[in-house]
């Protein structure tokens, strides 16, 4: 039995990069464990949504630990750190906000955490923190980081498929345009992933899909129905979410990775 980790910005981040990696472990029999850096405090709710008296931050545990269990998540802990909002906004100089947190701090609280599960894989974001959050390149600061301080020697670093989107957009356009789904434009925003000549895995996850929109929909304050996740056609979500992309260093070049816990 493997140990995976796999560390995450906010609550919902969970399923739609790694969701497939998570539950392919679990059913394989490893243990899988979730760790997310803040409670997602800066996300944005309908009025009228949350029930009174109740903060956005519980309702989005309650979410994670819903969405972890369909994912097959043994343990599930959250760092503390509040959420540091969009990159340029206020929230990411407040006190105690994640990204205005020392990386040694940080880091040193999940390496405690990788130490006590003797974890053998950590993933956690590319450099750009997959489009730029920063809370998401905070995530691979620190999880590099306290990877070092844990001896964890696989290290993946999630991301996205820059070239594999944009061919998907192509393919779907009209599909998405027939059915009112406006996909996201990432052809003039170098920010969102990485080009495939530089991913080093990827992860056949579309036995899971269905359970990957099933852990979205856990998180209803945040996915909703009609959410460009959830309204896209199935074909098109089975490409967009079917396969997960990772760079490992050390590997390469071009992908010979497709199991991150093969010989394990």
């Amino acid at each position: 039995m493997a140990i995976l980790v796999s560390f995450h910005a906010h609550p919902d981040d969970e399923c739609i990069g790694c969701g497939g990696i998570m539950r392919k472990a679990s059913e394989q029999g490893h243990r899988v464990v979730l760790v997310v850096a803040t409670r997602g405090e800066r996300g944005e709710v309908p009025e009228g949504f949350l029930a009174d008296g109740e903060e956005l931050w519980e309702r989005r545990v309650t979410e994670t630990l819903a969405s972890a269990e369909i994912l097959g998540a043994q343990r599930t802990e959250f760092l503390g750190y509040l959420d540091s909002g969009m990159m340029g906004t206020p929230a990411n100089d407040q006190p105690g906000s994640f990204w205005t947190t020392p990386v040694e701090e940080a880091a040193k609280k999940l390496a405690a955490l990788l130490q006590e599960e003797d974890a053998d894989v950590l993933t956690c974001y590319d450099d750009n923190g997959g489009y730029g959050h920063p809370d998401h390149i905070q995530v691979h600061r620190v999880g590099m980081r306290a990877a070092e301080l844990a001896g964890t020697r696989r290290v993946y670093q999630g991301t996205m498929n820059r070239d594999h989107m944009m061919r998907g957009m192509k393919a779907f356009a009209e599909q998405a345009a027939a059915t009112g789904v406006e996909l996201p434009d990432v052809s003039e925003r170098e920010e969102f992933g990485k080009p495939e000549s530089v991913i080093t895995a990827a992860v056949d996850v579309t036995p899971y899909v269905e359970v990957k929109r099933r852990a979205m929909r856990a998180h209803a304050s945040q996915i909703s129905e009609e959410s460009f996740f959830l309204a896209m056609p199935d074909e098109a979500f089975r490409y967009a979410f079917g396969t997960e992309w990772f760079i490992r260093d050390g590997q390469g070049p071009g992908i010979t990775e497709t199991d991150l816990l093969d010989g394990l």
